[in-house]
């Protein structure tokens, strides 16, 4: 597999906490912020990784660890983990957000998503304005 970006996903149990903890405690650096401006996601450089913290571990959900690995082709990743019988939780589907987004899980459980990121989404186009150039 052709892993062009990956981050570490974390669901806390308590967001709030956990964001004050790794931004404020910890000191990280914030490299992306989104979703609700009131209980937002965070993404946090990690040397040469990413920790995103983000959402909420339901009592009776999966894990609290997650990973999330940025692929180059979804649909090919699919086809060639199905035919390995990898277990596949949930086959590719665009998210509401822009992202193709497939789960699979490890031999212990640990849910990962792969994620192929459009050529017209955000996250692949330089945000800054001609001016700031």
């Amino acid at each position: 597999m052709e892993t062009l970006s990956s981050r570490i996903l974390l669901r806390p149990s308590d967001p709030g906490k956990s964001r004050a903890f790794y931004r404020d405690t910890l000191g990280l650096a914030v490299y992306r912020e989104f979703g609700d401006p009131e209980n937002p996601g965070l993404v946090f450089f990690l040397g040469n990784g990413l920790l995103e913290v983000s959402g909420q571990r339901d009592a009776e959900g999966p894990g609290r660890l997650e990973l999330w690995l940025q692929v180059r082709d979804l649909a090919a990743e699919h086809r060639r983990l199905q035919e390995a019988g990898v277990g596949i939780l949930r086959a590719p589907l665009q998210e509401p957000w822009g992202l193709l987004e497939m789960w699979i899980e490890d031999p212990d459980g640990v849910r990962i998503v792969l994620v192929e990121i459009p050529a017209d989404h955000p996250l692949r186009r330089d945000q800054r304005s001609v001016a700031d150039l």
